[in-house]
């Protein structure tokens, strides 16, 4: 089954519509964005999250001790990657006992040779992107070739392409940011449907 993931929660109406919503996965963004938070933020917000739902934090070149210290906390229960971080890097936070998601820009040129590294590497999933995340637009799939690890679909996702987006191209899960928002801000309407299609969609 398809999992569906809501990135960039910052208010608590936005806990309140996944929590009705029931998403697998949230996000909560530590990395330079609009929908930043701080770690006090995420952790006000968690003491309110479903505990079905499991929360990664996103960040972008933090240093490992930043990461960890969110982790130990209980804030999240997954790390996001974003930036520049190196193989190196997520062994660390893997030694740590961390579960790693490592976003892949597929815009870059060599995008084969690089998938085909993090492949091999240590993260536990791969995290297919247009760009730096939350710009809301897509990329050409058919980039993503055979992928020997799961990995989250996203960029440019919204409630009425996700399905068609699942079926094409079978990811281990949905990711989605502004395709859920309305005038920068996070949609009831948009959360719900959105996991709706999804579980229909199996």
């Amino acid at each position: 089954m398809t999992k569906i993931k809501i990135c960039g929660l910052s208010r608590s109406q936005d806990i309140s519509f996944v929590n009705e919503a029931l998403p697998d996965y949230v996000g909560f963004v530590f990395a330079p964005s609009r929908r930043r938070v701080t770690p006090q933020q995420a952790k006000n917000l968690k003491k309110t999250l479903n505990g079905s739902i499991t929360a990664v934090g996103v960040f972008k070149n933090s240093p490992v001790q930043d990461i960890l210290n969110i982790v130990n906390s209980g804030i999240i229960d997954i790390v996001q990657l974003h930036g520049e971080e190196d193989f190196t890097f997520v062994k660390e936070l893997k030694a740590c006992g961390c579960t790693v998601i490592k976003a892949i820009c597929m815009q870059q040129n060599g995008i084969e040779q690089k998938l085909a590294e993090w492949d091999k590497s240590e993260a536990d999933f791969l995290l297919l992107d247009n760009g730096a995340g939350g710009t809301g637009k897509s990329f050409d799939y058919s980039l993503i070739g055979k992928r020997g690890k799961p990995f989250f679909l996203a960029g440019g996702l919204t409630p009425q392409n996700i399905v068609k987006a699942a079926r094409q191209i079978h990811p281990y899960a949905v990711d989605l940011s502004s395709g859920v928002e309305t005038c920068g801000v996070k949609d009831r309407t948009k959360i719900i449907n959105s996991v709706r299609s999804i579980r229909n969609y199996g």
